[in-house]
């Protein structure tokens, strides 16, 4: 047993995952067909709907903030992580105010050395705070609104489960919120959230990520393009 990184084999498992997934041509998940540019520099919004991109950039970029991490350092295993020697704040950990998604689908999607992992976060589509102001201490969360019948809102009356865990069944996994949405088939989701990180690392999903971001990647590169955004995807 040595001291190296778990993962080593983490680009291998990418590439043959792309590769057996572009080799499937029955049913109804078939990858999308690649089609070549043979137009001399062509113009990148122009073209990015009928180019075939190549996802393997995005999994191996470093994500701002966190010692190097890269985004599939971050997706796979799914585990939500805590670094102490870190800025507080996804992916180091989970506050209430972050922007989580938004985040989470700019490190999926852009190119991280040219915007930051707020660029989505920074567009006008969200509040720009929470509606009523988060407390400072447990149980954290904002006051309710309006004056429901609550005779302690200082949480020390609230009434904790003490179930074992066998009392309980799981129904989701929010380690990396989104990626389970966005990347896991609709399909494959029950399987998935029924599995462990330890299956995560072992690679069972790995093909299915790289593939459902390809399939994104090809739809959404021109709409990126064009906002001014530069996906981490290369045309292949």
């Amino acid at each position: 047993m040595t001291g190296r990184n778990p993962l080593p084999n983490l680009a291998l498992l990418l590439v043959t995952g792309l590769a057996l997934s572009a080799c499937n041509n029955s049913g109804s998940g078939d990858a999308p067909p690649r089609t070549s540019v043979t137009a001399a520099a062509p113009d990148p919004i122009a073209t990015a709907a009928t180019t075939s991109f190549d996802v393997l950039p995005c999994f191996f970029q470093v994500v701002p903030g966190t010692g190097g991490t890269t985004v599939a350092g971050l997706v796979i295993p799914d585990v939500l992580t805590l670094r102490f020697g870190s800025p507080a704040g996804f992916p180091n950990g989970r506050r209430l105010e972050d922007p989580v998604p938004d985040i989470t689908l700019a490190a999926i999607f852009l190119d991280l050395t040219r915007h930051s992992p707020g660029v989505l976060a920074g567009l006008p589509l969200n509040p720009p705070a929470n509606d009523r102001p988060f407390r400072p201490d447990f149980p954290y969360l904002a006051l309710p609104q309006g004056t429901p019948p609550i005779a302690d809102a200082t949480g020390t009356s609230f009434a904790f489960r003490t179930d074992p865990v066998s009392a309980y069944v799981r129904v989701d996994r929010m380690g990396m919120p989104a990626v389970p949405t966005v990347l896991i088939a609709q399909s494959r989701r029950p399987a998935y959230n029924d599995a462990n990180p330890s299956d995560d690392a072992r690679g069972d999903f790995v093909g299915e990520l790289a593939e459902e971001l390809r399939i994104l990647t090809n739809a959404l590169a021109d709409d990126f393009l064009a906002r001014g955004l530069t996906p981490c995807a290369k045309p292949d």
